[in-house]
């Protein structure tokens, strides 16, 4: 399958180079492209596999949040675009000092969250203060926990001091969980939502739908609106989302979950089928501080039982790009490493026998139930029990089940996910995470990764932190899924790569 190519955030890592102050960016960026023969349709219902567990992306971790709320509802300091680059939002300029230690902020003037409320820098210093707090329960936490300080010097000023350089600072702030949040309204954004966004809440019933309608009142007065209603539409069910696309029921499901029905769509004159590329990278997490995968010769071995050409093919249709690490051909200093332990189930016996289980073991897979997990471990099972290895296949529902017991709890011995976060390399460094996985000589990779301002030596600590884990394995590392979109021709201005799990309404419109 051949993927356009997204460039995710290397620009922001250059601005640490700068050896003297930089202002970036005069004006905020206009987000909307020239009005070319726009419908009069403006309502437009929009499919997700996955409900969310609650609308607030800064206090739990699920992507499905932010796929309905970020740049819609709520904003942030920055924003991700959808080439993957760092652009002005809620700030329309900042400088970084030649020391990387000071940020200041030039806020936009005017701006007034969905309630009335004002947007100033005590606002952003509010949200920035909640996110880091010793009760914070952001699903990025670490993120903040460079900041030493934040000044207010005025209304449209936010000067943050850090501890150390952290590289990836301005990219951080533009992720759904970085999003700006108001006094007044935050304890009660889970439910109902108020931001400063384009868009506005208008209810919620679970099980089913959420509901948005255009803000008439929205800051950026450059930005026209295609559409004046959305409704995100919850289906679960493969079938069911290709009934409602062919139906007209459903306008787009911009995340199809089952590519075996794409072949479905052929013929189909309305819809449109949309291939991108995404940062969705399905590991099968092993549990490293549990027997027998506290021992890398076993880790190894299930590695090389693998054959993840033929699991991209009886998994996911044939869609999919194998890969060796935890990182995506999308990312800056990708190097392939998926011949480092290469399908070989002779030598995968060998390792066995030499960590001492020469007649293999068995084990348990907890599989949420969103469908590549139990596909792709049906495969892994049928592979694994060649090499001796029963494994058996425990669904767990997903997110609650899941987060309770695997993330949280790390009560599991093998699990299987799609890690969403782009650049996300670094939580094999995270003490704790779910994977239990220790090394010094990563952790130690990634601290410079964050430290080091040329784009070239990052390149290269990045290829080392992949080479590490393609030998360590403290996952099997199996394919970075596609894109797979499918939407009514007529339906403009949709993401068709994904740089970040969105559903960014901004541009969308119907044309005739």
């Amino acid at each position: 399958m051949v993927q356009s190519r997204v460039f995710t955030p290397m620009a922001l890592r250059r601005s640490m180079a700068a050896t003297v102050a930089a202002m970036v960016g005069a004006t905020a960026l206009s987000l909307i492209s020239p009005d070319l023969a726009w419908s009069a349709q403006t309502t437009l219902k929009l499919g997700m596999n996955i409900e969310p567990t609650g609308l607030d992306p800064t206090v739990a971790a699920p992507v499905a949040i932010g796929q309905v709320t970020w740049q819609n509802v709520f904003e942030g300091l920055v924003a991700i675009d959808k080439d993957g680059k760092v652009v002005p939002q809620l700030a329309k300029s900042w400088e970084i000092s030649p020391d990387g230690l000071t940020y200041t902020f030039k806020l936009q003037e005017g701006v007034k969250f969905h309630d009335g409320e004002e947007f100033d820098s005590s606002v952003a210093k509010f949200a920035l203060d909640r996110a880091r707090g010793t009760d914070s329960t952001n699903p990025q936490k670490r993120f903040y926990s460079k900041i030493e300080s934040i000044e207010t010097p005025d209304k449209a000023t936010l000067v943050l001091k850090l501890k150390e350089p952290t590289g990836s600072l301005l990219y951080w702030l533009g992720w759904p969980a970085s999003v700006m949040v108001a006094p007044k309204s935050a304890a009660d954004d889970k439910t109902n939502p108020i931001g400063t966004g384009p868009f506005k809440f208008v209810s919620w019933a679970k099980g089913d739908r959420v509901e948005l309608a255009a803000n008439p009142d929205y800051w950026d007065k450059q930005v026209k609106l295609g559409l004046d209603k959305v409704t995100f539409r919850f289906i679960p069910d493969p079938q069911a989302q290709a009934a409602a696309l062919k139906s007209g029921d459903i306008d787009a499901f911009p995340e199809f979950t089952a590519p075996e029905l794409m072949d479905s769509f052929k013929d189909e004159a309305k819809l449109a089928t949309v291939i991108g590329n995404t940062e969705l990278k399905v590991v099968a997490g092993m549990n490293n501080a549990r027997k027998p995968f506290n021992d890398k010769r076993v880790r190894q071995a299930l590695m090389m039982a693998v054959d993840r050409a033929t699991l991209v093919e009886g998994a996911w249709s044939g869609y999919g790009t194998v890969i060796g690490s935890h990182y995506t051909p999308n990312d800056p200093g990708y190097i392939d490493t998926t011949k480092v332990l290469p399908y070989n189930p002779e030598k995968a016996k060998a390792l066995l026998a030499e960590a001492g289980y020469p007649n293999g073991f068995s084990f348990t897979i907890k599989t949420p139930q969103m469908s590549y997990a139990p596909r792709s471990a049906e495969v892994m099972q049928a592979m694994l029990a060649e090499i001796g290895v029963t494994m058996t296949i425990q669904p767990t529902e997903f997110p609650g089940k899941w987060v309770s017991d695997v993330f949280k709890g790390t009560d599991y011995d093998m699990t299987i996910v799609a890690h969403a976060e782009p650049m996300d390399i670094d939580i094999y460094s995270r003490d704790p995470y779910y994977f239990n996985y220790k090394n010094p000589v990563f952790n130690e990779t990634i601290k410079k990764i964050q430290v080091t301002s040329d784009p070239a030596a990052q390149a290269k600590l990045y290829g080392q932190a992949q080479q590490i884990l393609a030998e360590d394995v403290p996952a099997l590392y199996l394919f970075v899924m596609p894109k797979l979109g499918v939407w009514n021709k007529k339906i403009k201005g949709l993401w068709e790569n994904e740089p970040i799990p969105a559903n960014v309404l901004t541009e969308v419109h119907w044309e005739d």
